[in-house]
């Protein structure tokens, strides 16, 4: 296991304290790591209890954005005479800032798991249809020549040849919405919910409780990067010949 991980964590937990240190910024605006951790080891179980329910929203969002999306660009490449009228909706719902759907999203939907799910699916939708479509629509003509000449179906054309040629720009696509899942899933915490780590980091900010909610921050990183890094991982197996993952990287950077 390489340890630049581990050397970036120091200095930046050596950069944190050295602002207290330097500026005498009090604690109930900018805990020190100490009081942080502190409350990581003391509230454990409050965390990973909200931290199951933020997982859930955003695996759940993870999972029907990427779905509808995937159908929708599969439509799209297939049929296209519906791009005129899926393409002006898709940019347009992109358009919309995500703070200003969790209101309305809440009120129909309430204040739990369901509004939180939506709004991931909202903010994932986007990336992935765009980064799939743009994929099938940028297959190789040669390829697409050569398997029309030996008389493939269009669905086995699209099965063994356009999705695999898409699945890179499919990755990048993937990447992005799931660095972003996490984002929608707590400001429809902080909108309105009874649980989840936005729920608990804004009740312990209105309490002064600023440890717990860095602490709430901090495991809600650490979540995001994990899942980040194993759909990375995944990524790599499904298309290896593509050098553009965090994986590849390391293994070509030791």
């Amino acid at each position: 296991m390489s340890y630049k991980p581990w050397l970036v964590l120091a200095g930046l937990l050596a950069f944190w304290q050295a602002i207290i240190w330097i500026t005498g910024v009090p604690a109930f605006m900018l805990p020190p790591p100490a009081a942080v951790l502190e409350n990581l080891v003391d509230h454990t179980s409050l965390l990973m209890q909200h931290a199951l329910v933020t997982c859930s929203e955003i695996l759940l969002g993870l999972a029907l954005g990427v779905l509808v999306g995937g159908i929708s660009a599969l439509a799209m490449a297939l049929i296209p005479a519906l791009q005129p009228w899926m393409l002006p909706p898709l940019v347009l719902g992109q358009a919309i800032p995500v703070f200003a759907l969790a209101p309305i999203l809440v009120l129909w939907l309430g204040y739990g798991m369901a509004s939180k799910v939506a709004m991931a699916v909202l903010i994932i939708y986007f990336p992935v249809t765009a980064a799939l479509f743009d994929g099938l629509r940028r297959t190789d003509p040669g390829w697409l020549d050569l398997a029309h000449t030996m008389g493939a179906s269009p669905l086995r054309t699209l099965w063994h040849l356009r999705l695999p040629a898409a699945l890179p720009a499919f990755g990048s696509g993937l990447r992005i919405a799931t660095a972003v899942a996490p984002i929608a899933a707590v400001v429809g915490e902080w909108v309105g919910s009874g649980a989840g780590l936005g729920y608990l980091m804004l009740h312990a900010n209105g309490r002064s409780q600023t440890a717990l909610m860095f602490a709430a921050m901090i495991v809600l990183m650490a979540m995001a990067l994990g899942l980040y890094l194993l759909i990375d991982r995944l990524l790599l197996h499904l298309t290896p010949w593509a050098p553009h993952s965090l994986a590849t990287s390391k293994r070509r950077n030791p």
